[in-house]
């Protein structure tokens, strides 16, 4: 072939060029591979994590000292000091130590009051569960650790581990062939610095352009070094396209010069996308469609051929196996409710955030040391600093992101009472739509209705109970939400009861045999559609809370209650069957009831809102409910008559 002077006129914005070379590989992506969790860092998921091992998987130590049966220790004091012998009462541990039987606290090594070798005095009493990592704490056996698309950092996959998830399957990593030419161009470590001629060149844009397509998830082998020669160019590049390589960079040689050869390799091979781009430095970058696969023609001038590859190249090989775009690492947002910190430390505050009428909200996550899914789940950090006692809700911090702005804004923040068929929702979702995604806090179905309030979500999760007329969530929103437009919408119907251990052991029947049979149950936070439940189940009984042990202990979701029971902390506990039947327990029925969405009106023909309702009235999300167990789905999608106006 002869060589001739490239012409590019039809230069094109950079938002221009960037939609076209998008567009023309938007169907692509990269193959699906399972790999060891402990090498998945920086990948993206190609199918939902569901933990197969609670986390601790046993009760365990927080702190030295002495492990108790909490009784005890009751009635201990300053004028009146108890005594533990070590052995028989008390036993040694260390934080980390599996709880020895029959104990269900610690006392802290720094108030108990040595005697000698075979006594100990407490001033003090402790109550159950007291310095103890609870089975089940921070994980629990089944529940959705991340839906698919989820980005895999160092966070997610300590929680994997712990989840006993040890392989994952992801997105393959793109592999990038660059191509560096240039008759000019010496490779650095075959000549020194003084044996460097005048019109020689050091090589070093592949060494650049490989880190970058490594910081961008790629792997990337470099060509041999070629001379501007049009025919070795074209093979190499047709030999790359029509083997495993995803991408092409061809660096050098896309300019106008009549040596210029990357437009005439693409324009023989397959079809020029873009040539130049309204920029400064990197206007002359080329873009290409080979065999379906993305060729770039790079600039040879380092700094050009850096914003080139940023501006395109990098955006793109995210893209291919999704992986989240650059974003903007801080922003400015507003706190759902104070928070205070102590002073003389720097705290770093891990937070959710969602955008909610155009403000980002942040709420805290818990602050334990122990518990991993703390940072799984948040989406920034904010730094209070050490003079400072705290943060009012009326002030506005700056977080800093754990995940992209846009991936935030595509977020719909639901609050209110847990269930388990908001996980399936949530990957139900990513399967067509992986921009969205579902945050969903688990405050009881009272703090949805308050968020919703506060507008400090786009919609909350309820089913409560009037025992007046047996109907669910209508009067509580007449009460509570007046003037507040909102829409009721039924997710499922869903069958309520206690969570027994397998076999139901103490042949538990009905509510009464809590109080008869002197069992220990778990709870509901107050506020929870769960807890005003049992209390209204209580009042039937003719029972009061007093009758009922362990009704001041609570759990903020079905999975933890059904932990509880479980790992031997409850003989029983009120909650869904499919909570049950997700760790082999028996389940009593109880109640079937309905758990409903409620929206604000103003959000309800949102995009995201929309794209929510019309996944739960799909077959394939009804399908996956009703293999949970314990769900009903016939109403699932159907709009509740609230009876006002609003």
């Amino acid at each position: 072939m002869t060589s001739k002077r490239n012409i590019y006129l039809d230069t094109k914005p950079i938002e221009t060029a960037r939609q076209i070379l998008m567009d023309a590989f938007k169907s692509q992506n990269t193959a699906v591979e399972s790999i060891d969790v402990t090498a998945a860092q920086g990948r993206v998921l190609a199918a939902p994590a569901i933990a197969k091992l609670s986390s601790p998987n046993f009760h365990a130590a927080a702190m030295d000292g002495i492990a108790v049966d909490a009784r005890h220790t009751f009635g201990a004091s300053d004028e009146s000091p108890k005594t533990l012998i070590p052995g028989e009462t008390g036993f040694w541990v260390n934080t980390g130590h599996t709880m020895p039987p029959g104990t269900n606290a610690v006392i802290m090594i720094e108030h108990l009051n040595i005697v000698d070798e075979k006594s100990v005095e407490i001033e003090a009493p402790v109550f159950p569960w007291q310095h103890v990592r609870k089975m089940g704490e921070d994980i629990v056996a089944t529940k959705l650790l991340f839906p698919r698309g989820q980005l895999i950092n160092a966070y997610a996959m300590g929680a994997l581990l712990s989840g006993g998830i040890f392989r994952v399957a992801v997105y393959k990593k793109p592999r990038v062939l660059i191509i560096p030419t240039g008759s000019e161009l010496v490779q650095w470590h075959e000549i020194s610095p003084d044996q460097l001629a005048p019109g020689q060149v050091i090589e070093s844009n592949s060494t650049v352009l490989g880190a970058l397509c490594r910081d961008n998830g790629a792997d990337v082998d470099c060509h041999p070094m070629l001379k501007d020669d049009l025919e070795k160019i074209q093979d190499a590049v047709s030999k790359a396209v029509k083997g495993d390589y995803d991408m092409v960079c061809i660096i050098g040689g896309s300019s106008a010069g009549s040596e210029d050869f990357a437009r005439p390799v693409i324009a023989s091979l397959g079809r020029v996308l873009v040539h130049g781009v309204t920029m400064m430095p990197g206007k002359p970058v080329l873009m290409g469609n080979v065999f379906d696969k993305p060729v770039f023609g790079i600039p040879g001038y380092p700094v050009s051929a850096i914003v080139a590859f940023e501006q395109f190249a990098g955006p793109l090989l995210r893209f291919l196996q999704k992986l989240p775009p650059h974003e903007p690492k801080f922003v400015p947002v507003s706190l759902a409710r104070k928070i205070a910190s102590k002073l003389g430390q720097d705290e770093f505050l891990r937070v959710k955030i969602g955008s909610v009428d155009g403000r980002l909200i942040a709420s805290q996550l818990p602050r334990g040391s122990g518990s991993i899914t703390t940072l799984t789940e948040a989406d920034g950090i904010i730094k209070i600093p050490r003079d400072v006692e705290g943060i009012s809700e009326t002030e506005t911090a700056t977080a800093q992101l754990l995940r992209p702005l846009s991936a935030i804004e595509n977020t719909l923040v639901i609050t209110g009472s847990h269930d388990n068929t908001l996980d399936l929702l949530a990957d139900q979702m990513r399967r067509h739509h992986d921009r969205i995604g579902i945050s969903s806090s688990h405050v009881g179905s009272m703090g949805g209705l308050m968020a919703i309030r506060n507008s400090a979500c786009h919609l909350a999760g309820a089913h409560l109970l009037d025992p007046d007329d047996g109907s669910y969530n209508v009067t509580y929103v007449r009460k509570y939400l007046p003037g507040i437009p909102v829409r009721l919408v039924n997710l499922v119907m869903r069958e309520q009861g206690l969570i027994v251990p397998k076999g139901n052991p103490k042949n538990i029947g009905v509510i009464t045999d809590l109080k008869d049979k002197k069992l220990r149950f778990i709870n509901r936070q107050p506020g929870s559609g769960t807890r005003i439940l049992f209390d209204y189940k209580l009042m039937k009984s003719q029972l009061t809370a007093a009758d009922i042990a362990g009704y001041e202990d609570d759990e903020y979701t079905h999975m933890s209650v059904a932990v509880a029971v479980l790992s031997g902390r409850a003989d029983a506990g009120l909650g869904i069957m499919a909570a049950a039947r997700a760790l082999d327990l028996d389940f009593v029925p109880i109640v079937t009831e309905a758990y409903d969405l409620v929206i604000p009106e103003r959000f309800f023909n949102t995009p995201n809102v929309q794209i929510l309702l019309e996944t739960i009235t799909g077959q394939a999300f009804k399908k996956r409910v009703m293999a949970l167990g314990g769900y009903g789905v016939k109403n699932t999608g159907r709009e509740i008559e609230i009876g006002i106006s609003g």
